[in-house]
């Protein structure tokens, strides 16, 4: 756990002792719910921050967490994270309830939950992290992301022009070999552009991989991908290596998909 998270998750306690103390000592698990999830409700840039000092984050699944409505069917990268990061959240805070006797435990040993606070717990809406309709789009200039998807091009462009290829295949295979996949790889890419939180599974990713629950480090994988390989048919074009139709878009035989998913 990297410092700026055991820093987070201390002030998550610190708020809950405060409240706690203000309300008498009661509704023990409706107070951390509320808490973890106000003091956890993260900018995009926070969460970047955040990312970028504790990449593991990036294995975060969706899972049974989202409770946001807006989220819950298509959540993005920065919601699965966040809600991961409540649930810890609300866990510890039970462990500190329990230990004040606040909270009783059964038999087990595992706490239990009045069911009159279950009642009252209503989600919360979390942080819009994509900040804007659009889809998320590299920037030009010399930014981290446009310097490996420079790289990639001058890697196809080579290719290209030194021997016979299927254009698209070769984009395909181009994007795979500089893929990036690794947390620790991905995380300077979105504190330099916290909009990749934004990024939503989309059908992106592989179904039948991760039981159709995808890491967020995968989604955003998948995305930069097909951006790569978008990038690389329009440099195919402009190159005559590639055809277009009327409308001024790229041939591909249909037989290939436009819109590969990460396997």
């Amino acid at each position: 756990m990297s410092e700026k998270l055991a820093k987070l998750l201390e002030n998550v306690r610190r708020e809950y002792l405060h409240e706690m103390d203000a309300n008498g000592h009661s509704y023990p698990f409706l107070t951390a719910h509320r808490v973890a999830n106000k003091v956890l409700a993260l900018s995009g840039q926070e969460l970047a921050e955040l990312v970028a000092e504790d990449p593991k984050l990036l294995a975060a699944r969706a899972g049974e967490l989202i409770e946001d409505p807006k989220e819950v069917a298509n959540p993005s990268v920065g919601a699965i994270i966040s809600a991961n990061l409540v649930v810890a959240g609300i866990e510890g805070l039970i462990v500190v309830a329990v230990n004040r006797n606040w909270m009783g435990v059964d038999d087990e040993g595992a706490a239990q939950i009045e069911a009159h606070e279950m009642d009252l717990i209503r989600p919360y809406a979390g942080a819009d992290y994509s900040a804007t309709s659009g889809e998320f789009t590299a920037h030009r200039g010399r930014s981290k992301l446009s310097q490996l998807f420079g790289v990639a091009e001058a890697a196809f462009e080579e290719q290209l022009e030194n021997g016979t290829h299927d254009a698209y295949q070769l984009a395909l295979s181009v994007a795979a070999d500089h893929a990036i996949f690794a947390p620790d790889d991905l995380a300077p890419f979105i504190l330099e552009n916290p909009l990749l939180l934004g990024l939503r599974d989309d059908g992106m990713v592989d179904p039948e991989l991760f039981e159709g629950d995808p890491p967020a480090g995968m989604i955003i994988s998948a995305h930069l991908t097909e951006m790569l390989v978008q990038q690389l048919v329009e440099r195919a074009v402009s190159m005559g290596a590639l055809g277009c139709d009327a409308a001024g878009h790229p041939l591909i035989d249909d037989s290939e998909e436009d819109n590969p998913t990460v396997h």
